[in-house]
């Protein structure tokens, strides 16, 4: 099952998606949120080459997923592991690093939690949604929705 998501670390996207029983995250929003780089893409291409030149096995720990683009079409993105961006991380200078690896951190353990008590999902997106504005009617509706449909697909 691959579930595609987007998180957002100090305002940058970070898309991921939940694949053989792990959370994937594309490198390349990460390259973009610790640099602020004007061509994110590129950053990594090259940081890429230099860790293969070096003989470093990041590489290899990254794999190609189809995550949404902006323009809304899926396509191929390098992603990791959470293991494969900390070492990914290890290879970009940025004062950012530390606080997204506690961010990775914090993602990791709710996803945990939930696994243990899948009920902490609800309550996380129902508390999400009030962030955003939404009124618990629509909240309500929108639970009723997707248990319904849940019920159907099942």
């Amino acid at each position: 099952m691959s579930e595609n998501k987007i998180l957002a670390f100090e305002n940058k996207f970070i898309r991921h998606t939940w694949h053989n029983e792990e959370w994937w995250f594309s490198v390349v929003d990460i390259v973009n949120a610790l640099t602020d780089s004007k061509d994110a893409g590129a950053y990594w291409r090259k940081l890429k080459q230099r860790l293969i030149e070096e003989g470093s096995q990041v590489v290899t720990f990254c794999h190609g997923l189809k995550l949404a683009a902006p323009d809304g079409k899926m396509r191929e993105t390098d992603c990791a592991t959470a293991q494969g961006i900390f070492r990914i991380i290890q290879s970009i200078p940025s004062p950012k690093a530390e606080p997204f690896k506690q961010w990775l951190a914090k993602v990791g353990h709710e996803r945990v939690q939930e696994m243990g008590d899948p009920a902490l999902s609800l309550d996380r997106a129902r508390e999400l949604w009030k962030k955003h504005g939404r009124s618990d009617k629509w909240i309500q509706q929108r639970m009723t929705g997707q248990e319904t449909r849940n019920k159907l697909t099942d």
